[in-house]
């Protein structure tokens, strides 16, 4: 049992670590309104987490992975989600050029914690990554003679403990770059993110 223990930490630590969507999204809007923005959307994201774990000790999973259409209604909607929002943050990019970076003050007063936290929790919930490691991955660590919904939460609130530690690590990291105040890279930088986004959307979608 402390095998399993182990091979579920390891496991989420490079589910957590490897760059996706998820990681875009959190530098995005830390660029977009500061480090607050990035933790919101952390927040949101992590919260998705506890979704999937539901989902899959529910059973939902079954009939997700045995029905093609239901997991492939799934993708096409998140895909479409990262189109719009790679969208948007190149319409953002053309229409003002960069995000603003006058004050912490100016960024937290343009701050939309909604707005943040919606994008973070569709992001995550409709991410296939976590889908299939929910879904398929992490009924493998359920003891059967426990409560599989109370096993999947302590698990998912696990993962969550570590996606916001590092994610909130990438907003930090992402807002102290955004003070350097360098138009032009901030301009490119959000370029190349809205462009990532849409690529990734159109993989996915076509996958």
């Amino acid at each position: 049992m402390e095998f399993q223990y182990v091979a579920f930490l390891v496991a989420i630590l490079l589910l957590t670590l490897s760059p996706g969507v998820d990681t875009l999204l959190v530098l995005r809007n830390s660029a977009r309104g500061g480090w607050q923005d990035g933790a919101l959307t952390t927040l949101g994201i992590s919260s998705g987490l506890f979704v999937h774990a539901a989902v899959s000790a529910l059973g939902i999973s079954v009939i997700l992975l045995q029905s093609a259409w239901a997991f492939t209604l799934l993708k096409l909607a998140g895909a479409l989600y990262l189109i719009w929002l790679g969208l948007m943050t190149l319409r953002s990019t053309l229409r003002n050029g960069v995000v603003p970076t006058a004050s912490t003050d100016t960024a937290v007063q343009r701050l939309r914690p909604w707005r943040s936290l919606s994008e973070g929790v569709l992001s995550n919930v409709l991410n296939p990554k976590a889908v299939i490691f929910y879904m398929a991955f992490l009924p493998q660590f359920i003891d059967p003679a426990g409560s599989a919904l109370v096993q999947s939460m302590a698990m998912a609130f696990v993962h969550f403990t570590i996606s916001m530690l590092w994610l909130c690590g990438l907003s930090l990291v992402a807002d102290r770059a955004r003070r350097l105040r360098m138009p032009r890279l901030g301009r490119a930088f959000n370029a190349v993110n809205g462009l990532l986004l849409m690529t990734i959307g159109t993989i996915m979608a076509r996958s």
